[in-house]
């Protein structure tokens, strides 16, 4: 049984992640641990322990879901080594499959991540905006409402094309509130603000690259040992080098995971999709975008002896 990899991103960080998986696997507490000492501070008590606040702030939840997903690689690395064919992750999460691809060492990538969240972060202190999900049919795209927005509000943009139901805008305040009002008129079930502390994928971003662009140069990234389907483009990467531009292009690039995840199942049918880190986001929206597909999320101690009853 071939699978697929899957990596979640910021939003999906909760107290108490890791700290099961860590105590009955080895190999995850090591992950934990090694991750702790690269970064100078115990990041695994503050995903173990909290306080939920303090995790949820861009620059600790960006590493902390890192190395919830790096440790739940470790603990199921022997099992599916000679299975993956693919992996993606959302916005952050390709972080965490590029390191399971084998191109980003634990180490580095940790440390790289932790200065995304801070880049991010002081970002969008300085340039203000917000992110809002945008769920239902709409009878206008997108990014019709989005350009209508910007004329009439302020900067937005579609940041996650998540699946055909569910998009997420991002950009300037008063232009977030306004695509929220037209897409209501424009069908939309239900407009929600999300609690971020910035304009994630969006041009406001754009500082960010010049921040971002010296630490991934300073960061070895070699060829990935399976492909790694990519947010910006939905292709897959197989260089060290692309995936480097892909990373910093990502920061100002609408995650284009609905594309994305048809791409791999186009490549790779029939495939499980495992998904590694806390929560079950991804794969449901893989049920929705690929009817039929088999999904497990691999999370707690638990969920590991599901994936081995699943693989058979």
């Amino acid at each position: 049984m071939n699978v697929i990899l899957l990596f979640p991103g910021q939003g999906s960080q909760k107290q108490g992640m890791g700290k099961d998986l860590a105590a009955a696997f080895p190999a995850a507490r090591e992950a934990f641990q090694r991750i702790d000492d690269a970064l100078g501070f115990a990041l695994s008590s503050l995903c173990f322990d909290g306080p939920q606040d303090e995790l949820t702030l861009t620059k600790n939840a960006q590493p902390a879901l890192y190395a919830h997903g790096a440790a739940a690689w470790a603990a199921v690395r022997d099992m599916l080594a000679n299975r993956v064919v693919a992996a993606a992750g959302h916005s952050l999460g390709e972080f965490t499959a590029y390191h399971a691809a084998g191109s980003l060492d634990l180490e580095s990538g940790a440390t790289l991540v932790r200065k995304r969240g801070e880049i991010m972060f002081d970002i969008g202190s300085e340039r203000p905006g917000t992110m809002a999900a945008i769920l239902g049919h709409l009878n206008t795209p997108i990014d019709e409402l989005c350009k209508q927005a910007s004329r009439e509000a302020g900067l937005v943009v579609p940041a996650n094309y998540n699946n055909d139901e569910q998009v997420v805008v991002s950009g300037e305040v008063a232009g977030v509130e306004r695509v929220m009002e037209l897409a209501k008129a424009a069908g939309a079930k239900r407009s929600l603000r999300l609690a971020v502390s910035g304009a994630f994928h969006s041009p406001l971003m754009e500082p960010t690259e010049i921040a971002f662009s010296g630490a991934l140069r300073a960061t070895e990234l070699t060829d990935p040992e399976f492909p790694v389907y990519t947010n910006v483009t939905a292709d897959a990467c197989t260089s060290g080098v692309e995936a480097r531009a892909l990373l910093l292009r990502q920061l100002t690039s609408p995650v284009r995971w609905s594309a994305e995840v048809r791409a791999m199942a186009a490549a790779h049918p029939d495939s499980l999709y495992v998904e590694l880190g806390p929560g079950r986001v991804l794969g449901g929206l893989v049920s929705h975008l690929v009817p039929g597909a088999r999904t497990i999320a691999v999370g707690a101690p638990a969920d590991v002896d599901k994936l081995a009853e699943a693989l058979g």
